[in-house]
C-alpha cells in the first residue's frame, strides 16, 4: 500500500511574547500614565497653585493620552497585528 500522506518540515513558530523591548516600553508607559495621573492632583495639594489647574490637567490628560498611545501600540506589536503574516 503507497503511502498518501506526504512528510513536511515541523512548524516554526515566532513567540514574540518573550522580546524584552516589550516590556521595557509599556514600563514607560505605565509610567507616563502615572505621572499624569499624579500630576492632575498637584494643584489640590499645593494650594498655591490652584490657578493654573487647567495647566496641570492639560499636561496631565497629554500624558495619559501618550502613555495609552504607546501601551496599545505594544500590546498590538506583542499580539502580531499589523504585521504582514504568510
Amino acid at each position: 500500500m503507497a503511502e498518501t500522506v506526504q512528510p513536511r518540515a515541523p512548524k516554526t513558530t515566532d513567540n514574540n511574547a518573550n522580546q524584552t523591548h516589550y516590556y521595557k516600553t509599556l514600563v514607560v508607559a505605565i509610567a507616563l500614565g502615572l505621572i499624569g495621573t499624579f500630576i492632575r492632583f498637584v494643584p489640590d495639594v499645593c494650594t498655591a497653585l490652584g490657578q493654573q489647574t487647567f495647566l496641570f490637567s492639560a499636561i496631565a490628560n497629554i500624558s495619559l493620552i501618550v502613555g495609552s498611545l504607546i501601551a496599545f501600540k505594544t500590546v498590538f506589536g506583542i499580539l502580531g497585528f499589523g504585521k504582514n503574516r504568510d
